[in-house]
């Protein structure tokens, strides 16, 4: 400690108000397939609308997965997602597909320029990708320009014409928006709003369709009035009405001396495939800069590659278009300002450059190896906090016979789960041994075999299989595994009593939006469930569908052999040893054993008032950290617990006695 060296008062503290951490019960985690989303990355969600908006909906190959997590969420509100890496590939403008599994892997591989796939990339793998397309304009000449001098109209047309022949260089483009004038350049003496759009240039022959800018759709009907021999042309970018400016000089390239430097990007839907509407606009983008360090007003990056990245939902970025020559460099606040005019064609040339994406391929048949990569995103307790580790379906879903079994994949969340030991892993039978199975002998005989084929685990709980649910997105009804539910109910019951209550029963059990069961287990065929570590879910006549047992896939006789009392166990390891880092590096005396105790034995005796166990005793003392352990620089707490058991048989007795004898007498008998 301190010491005085003149008289004075010295002031200490010392903290001796630590109490034992709360802990998170209640975090779900699945490797899913999908149709789109960040790959091999674990991305948290909290509903179901999120998980629709990040992964996509459900279709034949992905519903499972789909289910298995959405399901989860209908109990609780926090649940990790990896998309498993399979042969998804990004549509690009190049024509060629290409892979960028998640945000990381494009900064590590792709973010300079360095993959030759063309100018942009859709962000999602997948066909969905292959429905965008990006248009850019860099230039006012570009976003609107008025044709005239050898750009006239050559040769007069009427109401109702479909084509307009123009003179040679028009600087024209498909997809622009045209208007017609008369022979003075005068817009405003010919029925002004009147605009068409351009749908094919056959040499000078542009055919043309009504434009409505209201809603960016086209129509038939050709000239809505008639248009006379060298009238002039008034041409607008595509997307002209979706922006309030045409492209200039941002204020951060004014300030530097610099110029044109402003351009504007819209991402469409071409084909309909995302929005439902062909042609929809997206997103756009309006007034990025071409410098690569513009800033906006608020002091964030106005570069065009730096805003995609960070706003863009649908796109990235992937390479310089040669013709912006200027592009990313110079810098505007390098040492040495030289005036550059970024746009270098700027004023004279249609500065317009378009690009459809195409190449995207979806793979949503994942392989077991594809899936155990999935699930190993979940294996590092220290870096990733989760409870509950979710199958889906228990088969990795390709066309392979070892892929059919589920055996494999089963098995590979047992051994996370055993090398955690601070989650539950949730499995399901696979699908062919419950559904469309139409004997309920062979069905209980299938399941029996699944369970026998996987390890002894208190780390694992094993459910009899599949619910049918309603598919509000494609309308149908389909078979479901019933893990998701499973999890969710723990989940759940963190939530209305704690982690030590068994999930099961009908205080606690019920299953939601289940219309049937694809194997609904009557007593007999429950007895032999349980027996093989299985729990059975029951449909039990105006009662609902419940979780009918609380075991876990642990062979071995013993109170590890509930749930209930493995994630107590769990909870309470958890809890205590996070508070017990904090006696890393400190003294194994009396002083700091004595500390360790008035830690635990509150939380403890908190947990027994919540009827989690029945009694406990805490020993740290000198009885167990002798000489020898403490010079092997060891501390030792030998905490015991009596948890406590939940009811799985109630055996009711009814004695009839003849009048005139008291219960007494035959109590007991």
């Amino acid at each position: 400690m301190a010491f005085l060296v003149s008289p004075g008062v010295l002031v200490t503290e010392k903290d001796l108000t630590n109490v034992i951490p709360a802990v998170s019960t209640s975090i779900g985690a699945i490797g899913v397939v999908s149709e789109k989303g960040p790959m091999d990355e674990i991305t948290l969600i909290s509903s179901e609308d999120e998980y629709v908006r990040v992964f996509g909906k459900p279709d034949a190959k992905t519903f499972e997965y789909f289910f298995s997590a959405t399901n989860f969420l209908q109990y609780g509100n926090a649940l990790r997602v990896v998309r498993a890496v399979t042969g998804n590939l990004n549509a690009a403008s190049g024509g060629t597909g290409i892979q960028i599994k998640n945000t990381t892997d494009y900064l590590d591989n792709y973010g300079t320029g360095q993959a030759d796939v063309g100018s942009w990339a859709a962000r999602e793998a997948g066909t969905a990708g292959n429905n965008l397309k990006v248009s850019m304009c860099t230039n006012a000449t570009a976003y609107r320009s008025l044709l005239g001098g050898s750009n006239l109209v050559n040769g007069a047309k009427s109401i109702g014409d479909t084509t307009v022949t123009v003179d040679a260089g028009t600087g024209v483009q498909v997809g622009d928006i045209l208007e017609f004038g008369d022979i003075s350049g005068n817009f405003t003496a010919a029925p002004s709003g009147n605009y068409y759009k351009v749908t094919n240039i056959a040499t000078h022959v542009l055919t043309i369709s009504r434009f409505d800018p209201a809603t960016g759709n086209t129509s038939t009907g050709g000239l809505r009035h008639a248009v006379a021999d060298n009238a002039h042309v008034r041409r607008h970018w595509e997307y002209y009405f979706n922006f309030s400016n045409a492209p200039s000089t941002t204020d951060d390239a004014a300030a530097a001396g610099a110029s044109a430097d402003e351009l504007h990007i819209a991402v469409v839907d071409e084909d309909g495939g995302i929005s439902g509407t062909a042609g929809s606009v997206l997103e756009t983008f309006e007034g990025l800069s071409q410098a690569s360090d513009a800033k906006d007003a608020q002091g964030n990056s106005n570069f065009y590659v730096d805003v995609l990245y960070r706003d863009s939902e649908f796109i990235y970025w992937m390479d310089h278009e040669g013709t912006l020559a200027n592009a990313g460099s110079p810098k505007l606040n390098a040492t040495t300002k030289v005036a550059v005019t970024f746009d270098a064609v700027g004023s004279s040339a249609i500065a317009v450059f378009s690009a459809s994406l195409s190449g995207g391929t979806d793979d949503n048949e994942p392989t077991l190896a594809e899936m155990a990569l999935a699930y190993d995103k979940f294996a590092d307790a220290e870096s990733v906090d989760i409870n509950f580790l979710i199958g889906g379906p228990s088969q990795g879903g390709g066309a392979s016979a070892a892929d059919a079994t589920g055996d494999t994949h089963a098995t590979k969340m047992i051994d996370i789960a055993e090398a955690r030991k601070d989650i539950v892993a949730f499995i399901s039978p696979a699908r062919a041994d419950v559904v469309n199975v139409s004997d309920p002998i062979s069905q209980t005989a299938n399941v029996k075999a699944f369970a026998d084929g996987l390890s002894s685990s208190s780390y694992a709980v094993i459910d009899s299989g599949y619910k049918y649910q309603y598919d509000k997105y494609n309308d149908v009804f389909r078979f479901v595994p019933l893990n998701g539910d499973i999890a969710g109910l723990c989940a759940r019951t963190d939530t209305v009593a704690d982690p030590h209550f068994s999930p099961a029963g009908f205080s606690r059990g019920q299953i939601r939006g289940a219309v049937k069961l694809a194997f609904n287990p009557n007593q007999t065929q429950r007895d032999e469930l349980y027996k093989a570590r299985v729990n059975p879910v029951v449909t039990f006549p105006g009662q609902g569908t419940v979780l009918f047992g609380d075991k876990t896939a642990q062979t071995k006789p013993s109170a590890f052999d509930r749930i209930n009392v493995r994630r107590l166990f769990i909870t309470l390891e958890k809890a205590i040893s996070t508070a017990a880092k904090f006696q890393l590096f400190e003294f194994n005396d009396e002083f700091t054993r004595a500390q360790f105790r008035n830690l635990v034995e509150p939380f403890l005796r908190d947990i027994q008032g919540r009827r989690g166990l029945t009694d406990f005793s805490v020993v740290c003392d000198e009885t167990n950290n002798t000489g020898e352990v403490i010079d092997r620089n060891e501390f030792i707490a030998d905490i015991f617990i009596k948890p406590n058991r939940s009811i799985n048989f109630i055996k009711l007795n009814f004695i009839a006695t003849r009048s005139g004898v008291a219960f007494s007498e035959v109590a007991g008998a």
